[in-house]
């Protein structure tokens, strides 16, 4: 028997020519006709007729959130980033709102139908094919979230069951009553359901998920948090991948490299810049995302900073085979969950590695104060109903976050069920006066 020839992936010259096409189309568009941009764009001199991508990087100008959430406070509601009359919108989204005031954003069909595309990207990287059937342990509010990951699954003749206003065993009992092969959710949440499964006595792994794609924070990228869903989840692979509201799907995890995240490249252009100069740094350092999105034209984000801390892949090809932007690790952090305690940084991603190797902890937050000038941090810790010794635990969180960032970080306990579960992004930073 013949063997399988290998998949054709673009390369980097395909990349290049598909990425400057689509600039030039959306450009094309959106300079004469969206307030918010046109004149942003023609200050700068950028015209449709760019001769390159990097060109293009060269002379646009970064766009910041808070720029966004000023222009929807001075025209209300949804600001003048709109490439169109209102009458050719017909989705209405608005992000979570963790990190201030939530942008309301609207999608032409034409734009819903290019994220619904990006999806079709990740189930294709992840294995899901027609016949899956898919469960959705999300709210469907109006955060982005699987709205798209769910059309695109029926699209490509998956059973999409949706999993909104259920309780957690009853979640649990639906998988198993409709034989889902597919479990998409939030990091957190996969966590939660395993361990509601346990106090439940329902055998995961006897179970009939055999994939889980998660999305909404970091956590697939953290060793530790990826190794306690794999244990809560026997015999499901993790896939992790991630998106915005206000930009849409962005990546897939690498099928060869577990937590690499490759960028969408025929529907982004990516760049990792350095957070203080807006500098655009070389592979292999640690820098902020910066995404132009190609598709979505009737509310289009150019150059838009979006607070993620990421480092670009230094391999121009992936074990993969692709040549798409790949981001080593995931989503490293967040330049906004970040904390310099006494000259150290403290990264929210890093905590969480650290907390997640530690079983018996079920649930945790971390209390951020500045009531001297200086900022001071602290941990509170629930324990699991199975640990044994409360007063070890504490101790050993305690040695192994002094030894992480050579800080003495006080470790509470909090009672049994007293620290709130979560289904969507997890927000365990809280910030104190």
């Amino acid at each position: 028997m013949a063997a399988t020839a290998p998949p054709a992936f673009l390369t980097r010259r395909d990349i290049d020519r598909i990425q400057l096409d689509a600039l030039r189309s959306m450009l094309a568009e959106v300079l004469p006709r969206n307030p918010f941009y046109g004149p942003k764009l023609s200050a700068a001199g950028i015209t449709a007729d760019i001769a390159s991508v990097s060109a293009f990087l060269d002379s646009a100008p970064l766009t910041r959130k808070q720029e966004l959430v000023d222009d929807q406070t001075a025209h209300p509601p949804y600001g003048t980033n709109l490439t169109y009359a209102l009458d050719r919108y017909t989705r209405y989204n608005q992000t979570s709102g963790t990190s201030g005031l939530p942008l309301r954003w609207l999608d032409t069909n034409e734009s819903w139908d290019w994220m619904v595309g990006n999806w079709l990207e990740v189930y294709r990287a992840s294995g899901v094919g027609p016949g899956a059937r898919i469960f959705f342990a999300f709210s469907f509010g109006p955060f982005l979230g699987f709205w798209t990951a769910f059309e695109a699954g029926y699209r490509i003749g998956c059973l999409c069951i949706p999993g909104g206003g259920m309780s957690s065993p009853a979640r649990l009992r639906a998988i198993f009553d409709n034989g889902c092969t597919v479990l998409c959710c939030t990091p957190t949440y996969a966590i939660r359901l395993g361990e509601v499964a346990i106090e439940e006595q329902v055998d995961l792994s006897d179970g009939p998920v055999k994939t889980i794609i998660v999305a909404g924070e970091p956590g697939a990228g953290i060793p530790a948090t990826r190794n306690r869903m794999e244990r809560l989840w026997p015999g499901a692979a993790i896939r992790d991948h991630h998106g915005m509201t206000e930009v849409g799907p962005v990546s897939y995890e690498c099928p060869e490299r577990a937590g690499v995240l490759h960028v969408i490249e025929s529907s982004f252009v990516p760049e990792v810049i350095d957070p203080e100069t807006g500098r655009r740094l070389c592979p292999g350092n640690l820098g902020e995302l910066v995404l132009t999105n190609l598709g979505r034209r009737g509310s289009p984000l150019i150059r838009y900073r979006t607070g993620d801390l990421v480092e670009q892949s230094i391999d121009p090809v992936c074990a993969c085979g692709r040549s798409d932007f790949a981001l080593t690790g995931g989503i490293l952090g967040r330049t906004d969950d970040m904390v310099v305690i006494r000259g150290v940084n403290v990264h929210a991603t890093a905590v969480e590695g650290i907390v997640s190797r530690f079983g018996d902890v079920a649930e945790y937050r971390v209390e951020v104060s500045t009531a001297h000038a200086l900022h001071e941090i602290a941990l509170v810790v629930e324990p699991s109903t199975a640990c044994a010794d409360v007063d070890s635990l504490r101790h050993e969180i305690e040695s192994a976050l002094r030894v992480a960032f050579n800080l003495r970080v006080p470790v509470e306990i909090a009672p049994e069920g007293s620290l709130p579960r979560f289904e969507m992004k997890a927000r365990r930073w809280i910030r104190r006066a």
